[in-house]
């Protein structure tokens, strides 16, 4: 093979400006030839080529003939041979081509093909004797003109506000992140089976909810025209889906889209994806090893492994994972007993001391939860099931029989981060209907995050409720900790981002 052959990431052209690809467009059609063609009949994908033929030796020649398509990512011609890189999805595959056997019409078209462009291409497969794959085609075709040059002549895209604005740029020049995306899918699905195999029916739910309700967050408001009235983007599907074990359904989950109108951080976006499920007849343990199962099976998917390594740090999810009450570990934090026999005065000293805002209308738990997320959520590293949250901070939850300031709730945290949150139901209507009058009591003293008022929900519950557990988990979250990602909007095809000015 001659000298010059090309790998994926060697030389490259020297990029054609839009001017001149504009230029070219209209030089094809005037030629006759369409520059968008409508199809081509692709036989095998970079990849199937790879897989297929990876064994020929260098110097060996296959007598198969396959029609492969991708984008051109690199190009350099050497007079009477030409050779050309393309990509489809993260695989590469350089096309050796030849006058002699393309021609000087097919070849010269070859020639004038710019970075970016689609290309179809048909022809045998070869190793050349420096032992590069390759198609040494027949025939080239254009598939698509690209009229605008990749990001510095293709050497990469590092702007992270560009990599996020222009995802599909983004997704052209690093394929680590189309990787990335792969395996957030393949995590999505291995949560499908699991769930599947246990019995357990996906549903779908309303986006379009008429009170907020199923967590505490501020939502976003829109206005039905027909209807001539306020609706809010969901929150979080949860009431609806109790109703349905209400209804006879005793397993079901949701992957849904949900919405809240708070802050972009590097663990929050607007829209997110997350899981619910209920699952009657069990409580908070049910909610443990349905959780703990669902994780080690996303990871065993994607990795192939439950020994994993999240921004440096060795992660091991094989369980069972610990239990630990909020308020021991809050206690070991502080250096001192925390618990709902302190003063309310003392804990708002607390806050005060470690430099936790505090509201005036807070109650004891509240003021506990706050000093725990502060002093001891962040320090947890390895996957840790935290339990007995307080009544206040946990509107929907059953209460500890023992301790009736307390829920059977838990939240699981790994590297830090609120993972997945789950408890045993509250299914008493009485009860229920106290908590949303505690919750409409804290949205008129200013809580923009306390639940609305949601009489329907309640009469749902007063056909009777079976006993039941649920859990929620962040798909974001979860991807992230898979794909050792430090942003959210890593995982996001589209993060929310400010308008381009």
């Amino acid at each position: 093979m001659a000298d010059g052959e090309l790998t994926p990431g060697e030389d490259r052209t020297v990029d054609d400006p839009i001017e001149v690809r504009r230029a070219k467009l209209d030089a094809l059609r005037l030629s006759g030839e369409e520059p968008y063609k409508d199809s081509f009949d692709r036989t095998h994908t970079v990849s199937e080529v790879i897989s297929k033929w990876d064994a020929l030796e260098p110097g060996e020649d296959a007598a198969d003939v396959v029609a492969v398509a991708g984008r051109v990512v690199a190009k350099r011609d050497q007079g009477k041979i030409l050779f050309i890189v393309i990509r489809d999805g993260v695989s590469d595959i350089q096309l050796f081509c030849r006058v002699n056997v393309l021609g000087e019409s097919t070849f010269g078209r070859s020639a004038d093909l710019d970075l970016g462009d689609w290309v179809g291409a048909v022809g045998t497969v070869s190793r050349t004797r420096r032992g590069e794959l390759s198609v040494v085609p027949t025939d080239v075709v254009l598939l698509s003109k690209s009229l605008r040059p990749l990001p510095e002549k293709f050497h990469g895209l590092t702007d992270v506000e560009t990599r996020y604005r222009q995802r599909y740029v983004d997704l052209i020049v690093n394929p680590e992140v189309r990787r990335t995306f792969d395996a957030r899918f393949k995590c999505v699905s291995a949560i499908r089976r699991f769930m599947e195999a246990r019995g357990f029916i996906e549903v779908e739910t309303p986006m379009l909810h008429p009170i907020p309700g199923g967590a505490t967050a501020r939502p976003f408001v829109t206005h039905h025209n027909a209807l001539d009235m306020d609706v809010y983007l969901r929150i979080a599907p949860e009431l609806y889906l109790k109703r349905l074990l209400v209804g006879g359904f005793d397993r079901v989950f949701e992957i849904n889209r949900s919405f809240r109108n708070e802050g972009v951080s590097v663990r929050h976006n607007p829209e997110f994806t997350m899981l619910e499920a209920y699952q009657a007849f069990t409580n908070l343990d049910g909610m443990m090893e349905l959780t703990e199962g669902m994780v080690t099976a996303a990871a065993t998917e994607v990795l192939g492994t439950l020994e994993i390594e999240y921004q440096g740090t060795a992660i091991d999810l094989k369980g069972p994972w610990p239990r630990r009450t909020m308020f021991d570990l809050t206690s070991e934090a502080a250096g001192e007993e925390i618990s709902f026999a302190v003063s309310d005065a003392h804990l708002r000293h607390l806050c005060d001391h470690h430099g936790v805002p505090h509201d005036p209308s807070w109650g004891k738990g509240k003021l506990i939860t706050e000093l725990y997320e502060k002093l001891v959520e962040g320090t947890l590293i390895q996957p840790t099931f935290v339990t007995e949250y307080p009544l206040e901070t946990s509107p929907l939850a059953r209460k500890k029989p023992s301790e009736p300031e307390l829920t059977e709730r838990f939240e699981l945290i790994v590297c830090g981060r609120e993972l997945a949150n789950a408890f045993s139901e509250l299914i008493d209507p009485v009860d229920q209907r106290e908590r949303f009058a505690e919750q409409i009591r804290a949205k008129g003293a200013g809580d923009d995050e306390a639940m609305g008022y949601d009489e329907d929900y309640l009469r749902a519950m007063e056909y009777g409720m079976p006993p039941a557990g649920g859990m929620g988990i962040g798909i974001d979250r979860l991807v992230m900790l898979l794909t050792d990602a430090a942003s959210i909007r890593d995982v996001l095809l589209f993060p929310h981002l400010r308008p381009e000015a």
